[in-house]
């Protein structure tokens, strides 16, 4: 029984668009931005979603979480 592999070699990387400006700092202070990065509900939007790289995306988690432990931004909203 063979089995049949994609060849990876043929795959196709999109470049991904800077969603933060070069201006723009990560940081927990800057609301602007970090309310980019969250959806409606208060939950930390996905990297394909944000279109970051792995290595933007885990500053702005880091950002957000340390926003919320300072109250600067809800944990998660419940609209009921």
């Amino acid at each position: 029984m063979k089995r049949s592999f994609r060849n990876k070699s043929k795959r196709i990387f999109h470049k991904r668009l800077p969603r933060i400006g070069s201006g723009d700092r990560i940081d927990y202070k800057n609301m602007s931005l970090i309310s980019r990065f969250i959806s409606e509900r208060g939950k930390i939007l996905s990297r394909r979603v944000n279109r970051l790289t792995s290595k933007q995306q885990r500053l702005m988690t880091i950002a957000i979480k340390r926003a919320r432990i300072l109250s600067l931004v809800p944990f998660v909203t419940s609209d009921n």
